[in-house]
């Protein structure tokens, strides 16, 4: 079991950067048109592919590509010159901090969701329609109306979220509104995922004879129904993960915060490929190895295994 988990985990990287390689190969244009905007000759923008190695067979850039992830090397930017390696380690703490902030609110509110919506009682069926109506806002919807509402109305929090000068980490002020922005939507798409799981699991005989016993509704939540919940809750919230690293692009460019996403945005403007694929690829590894995490914790948790 724990040998297939990561011969999975390693075949669904390697596809993963196919894909990422596929898809920055299908933008339009490349980084000596966009450093030239249009202006180099035919002649000027071979000189600089070829120095670039932009000329290449596509599958040998592919095999340079993946040959110098496993050693550890992004390669160079082809905007600014520099490490892929620096110029990403160089936003990375801020967006790990607004990522970190995010899951801390997002765990506990996707819980608190998913138990009342999969339970099927009349404040249950509210609470889907709540959760179901945010999962479906999009992103910058919400954004706009939190900062409309705390920025704007009661004057909470700065409309703009710009990290210190000096390089000191970002303050509640700073990481409230895209720290909200991201963990709603994306409670509310983990409590979705979780709340079929939940009715199914309130529904089986053992959890309706604890009712009937009369046992208190935490206990029942705590001994009947989360262990068969940890292993989803924990695949969920990969999935989870990886889609607020993705989100982060649109939050941190609405809030002015100067991450990961942000530069992202920037690099496929400019066509900075490198860039976009390490960016790409680290959430990927994000996800993969927080579903690897889920499948290791199953092998040692799953309730079902105690049984036989």
């Amino acid at each position: 079991m724990i040998l297939r988990a990561l011969v999975r985990a390693v075949l669904l990287l390697v596809g993963v950067s196919v894909m990422v390689f596929a898809a920055t190969e299908a933008l339009p244009g490349d980084a000596a048109e966009a450093r030239t905007a249009g202006r180099a000759t035919a002649a000027q923008l071979a000189e600089m592919r070829a120095a670039t190695g932009l000329d290449a067979a596509v599958w040998r850039r592919y095999l340079e590509w993946a040959a110098g992830l496993l050693r550890g090397d992004a390669g160079v930017s082809l905007i600014s010159g520099r490490p892929v390696a620096d110029v990403i380690g160089q936003r990375l703490p801020a967006t790990a901090a607004l990522a970190g902030a995010a899951l801390l609110v997002t765990v506990p509110l996707m819980l608190a969701w998913a138990w009342p919506a999969g339970a099927g009682s009349p404040a249950g069926r509210l609470v889907a329609a709540v959760v179901t109506a945010t999962a479906a806002v999009p992103q910058v919807v919400v954004a706009a109306a939190l900062t409309a509402v705390f920025a704007g109305m009661l004057a909470w929090f700065p409309p703009i979220s710009l990290l210190p000068a000096d390089g000191r980490p970002p303050g509640l002020s700073v990481l409230a509104l895209p720290t909200l922005s991201l963990a709603l939507p994306a409670a509310a798409y983990g409590a979705m995922l979780l709340r079929g799981l939940v009715a199914d699991i309130v529904a089986r005989p053992y959890v309706r004879d604890a009712r009937r016993r009369g046992l208190p509704g935490w206990r029942i939540a705590a001994v009947y129904v989360g262990p068969f919940l940890v292993a989803p809750a924990l695949r969920v919230l990969a999935v989870v993960a990886g889609g607020l690293i993705a989100a982060t692009a649109v939050v941190e460019v609405m809030f002015g915060y100067a991450g990961l996403g942000e530069l992202l945005v920037g690099a496929v403007a400019n066509r900075d490929v490198p860039v976009v694929q390490a960016g790409a690829m680290l959430a990927a590894v994000a996800v993969v190895l927080g579903m690897l995490a889920a499948d290791l914790v199953t092998v040692r948790t799953d309730p079902r295994r105690a049984m036989t």
